[in-house]
């Protein structure tokens, strides 16, 4: 039984997801599926719109077999570290066969050419000067790309396609015998705003449910029947990210000029703007429109403002960048994934993680001198988790890791 990874954010779990399932089941019958998902935010910095574990239970509703959650300090990134903390945390599972992903670009040949170039001394001089120029990295590795090998630039900005070489980039640098199956994305692009056929993209769906009135008709036809009850039942207290306005307002105004210059994501002078902008703003949107440039994109100063809040450092990165993923955390499974469980627990070189006071307490998360690398890293998804919470007009306990078990499907 080959046993498929899938790195992915779910949000929601819709019919592109479950047709990637079942072309790679048409081929493989007895496959088996993991998935490593992002937890209470997306790696655009954006409150995901249900929790981890109700999107874990639709994505096992909906074929996976087993769920994971990819710890926050990786999935709040840029897609070259999402893509390498998502590999490594499958990678040291010692179970995957093959990493699955969509791609609008499917050539694997050529996209592990363009993966190995990316780090070549050829490309980097060129990729160097694209980024003096003020664009975004993903725009300069566009540009530098393809003049290198010849793959259309439109191709190589598409955000699967760039995932798709971050994860062929990491598989190498890994030396990981897990080989990669890209799969053509059918249908809807990743940035399609309106839901249009049966498979839509999630943020056209996101931006249905965001509506007053949203039509039902649309959203039955672009999910599979469990996310539709689970969004629908949700859709009258969706996580508005506004409500974090107002505490990332009070850390700027407490923050100190050396404490916003020590915070992972601020370079080039940017803390200045944040102070300067700061007090004229009144919504979050203002706020990131006055930070944001083409070398700062939306989603890079949304990400900036989780880690203000969660007072991540550059040294913190740093650090759990040159550990990886420590742990599995376990959000769902079925009896496929029990099994697949059980065979990790011969061939993982990391702990699976299905109760998190046996790992860490909530009176150790306020310690954090005393904690190890795996704690201090599990310690921010827990506090990831409680940011999530003020993100509702209905309180919610931001202790949900300590209450919540797997859920067994």
């Amino acid at each position: 039984m080959a046993v498929y990874g899938i790195i992915a954010e779910y949000n929601p779990f819709h019919n592109g997801h479950q047709y990637q399932l079942q072309k790679i089941r048409e081929k493989d019958p007895e496959a088996s599926f993991i998935c490593v998902m992002s937890g209470s935010f997306t790696q655009r910095g954006e409150a995901a719109l249900l929790d981890k574990w109700q999107r874990a239970s639709l994505a096992v509703a909906g074929g996976i077999d087993l769920v994971l959650e990819l710890p926050f300090v990786f999935a709040v990134r840029s897609a070259q570290d999402f893509a390498r903390g998502g590999l490594t945390l499958l990678h040291r599972l010692g179970l995957v066969d093959f990493l699955a992903f969509g791609s609008e670009y499917t050539d694997t040949a050529r996209l592990e050419a363009a993966a190995q170039a990316i780090d070549s001394p050829q490309l980097q001089p060129r990729l160097k000067e694209n980024l003096a120029r003020g664009i975004s990295y993903g725009a300069a590795l566009g540009q530098a790309l393809a003049e290198a090998t010849g793959i259309p630039e439109d191709c190589l900005r598409q955000p699967n396609t760039i995932l798709a070489l971050e994860y062929l980039r990491s598989l190498r640098r890994l030396a990981s015998p897990i080989r990669p199956l890209p799969l053509q994305r059918k249908t809807a692009g990743y940035h399609d705003q309106h839901i249009q056929a049966a498979i839509a993209s999630a943020s056209a769906i996101r931006r249905e449910l965001y509506k007053p009135v949203p039509d039902p008709a649309l959203l039955i036809q672009s999910l599979p029947p469990a996310s539709y009850q689970a969004v629908r039942a949700a859709e009258k207290d969706l996580p508005q990210r506004e409500q974090l306005l107002r505490p990332l307002l009070l850390t700027l105004y407490r923050a100190s000029l050396p404490e916003l210059q020590h915070c992972y994501g601020i370079s080039e002078g940017l803390e200045n703007r944040l102070l300067q902008a700061a007090p004229s703003c009144t919504t979050l949107q203002e706020l990131v429109d006055a930070i944001r440039s083409r070398r700062y994109p939306q989603s890079r100063v949304q990400r900036l403002f989780l880690y203000l809040l969660l007072q991540i450092s550059r040294e913190t990165v740093q650090a759990m960048d040159a550990a990886g993923p420590l742990y599995g955390r376990i959000l769902a499974m079925n009896s496929t994934g029990v099994r697949l469980l059980h065979r990790c627990k011969k061939t993982a070189r990391l702990p699976l993680i299905a109760k998190t006071s046996q790992f860490l307490t909530s009176a150790a998360c306020r310690q954090p001198q005393a904690l190890t690398p795996l704690q201090q890293m599990l310690a921010l998804d827990i506090q990831a988790t409680g940011l999530y919470s003020l993100c509702f007009q209905t309180p919610r306990s931001p202790l949900e890791d300590f209450l919540t078990s797997p859920r067994l499907l």
